[in-house]
């Protein structure tokens, strides 16, 4: 019999560093297109690192940060007399830190994709910086909006290093769905290991298959209205 905790938490968790993944990566992303600045290249690369980084130096780096003697940590403890370690919004801001890059990528990857002469000409014709965004550079850039959230989504889902650095391994408030499988497996409970494993790998397939069946899609619709 296996626990519902975990599936429920990881999912939760997913969702919720879903939400900061996509307004920091379509800010940062949006910023970098739009503005030349002398630093660029190296916020290009911080913003990259935790891709690249093992997920276990992500998570020390975190937990320099929230723990109770760095800055985060110390500063919620005084002022606000609690704490973000081990708790599920350590969970959260793991899952937000690794899955941020992805997202990054694929939204600048979009940014960059959109014809520049739209966006002019909804400038010429009075339109706010604001509104030129919402109306055209985003409707533009969508198909890459999405790839974006459903890889950081998938990502999110199955963050394990960071996560047991900065929120550890507690049954019922902090254990997600990978840690369940390690310490499952390691405690030789093979067939509860593979059990979650096969409901982390049909939640991230269906969100991977569904995002390939809508991009075949929109290019099917795409070329249906450029022929009519």
């Amino acid at each position: 019999m296996i626990e519902w905790q975990p599936i429920i938490l990881s999912v939760k968790v997913a969702l919720m560093s879903l939400i900061f993944v996509a307004i920091l990566g379509i800010a940062c992303a949006y910023a970098m297109r739009r503005w030349e600045f002398g630093a660029k290249a190296l916020f290009e690369a911080l913003f990259t690192l935790p891709l690249v980084l093992p997920p276990v130096v992500t998570g020390f780096l975190l937990l320099l940060l929230i723990g109770k003697r760095g800055p985060l940590g110390w500063i919620f403890s005084e002022y606000f007399h609690t704490k973000i370690i081990f708790t599920p919004y350590a969970a959260i801001l793991a899952g937000t830190v690794v899955a941020f890059p992805l997202m990054y990528q694929s939204t600048k990857a979009a940014f960059q994709g959109v014809d520049c002469q739209f966006e002019d000409a909804a400038r010429t014709l009075g339109a706010s910086e604001w509104r030129v965004f919402w109306t055209v550079t985003m409707p533009l850039a969508w198909p890459g909006l999405v790839a974006g959230l459903v890889l950081s989504f998938a990502r999110a889902l199955g963050e394990f290093g960071a996560t047991i650095m900065v929120a550890g391994n507690i049954p019922g408030k902090t254990q997600t769905l990978p840690l369940a499988i390690y310490f499952a497996a390691e405690s030789n409970d093979l067939g509860t290991a593979g059990l979650y494993v096969v409901i982390i790998s049909v939640i991230t397939f269906t969100a991977v298959y569904w995002l390939n069946v809508w991009t075949k899609n929109r290019v099917k619709v795409s070329v249906y209205r450029g022929m009519f």
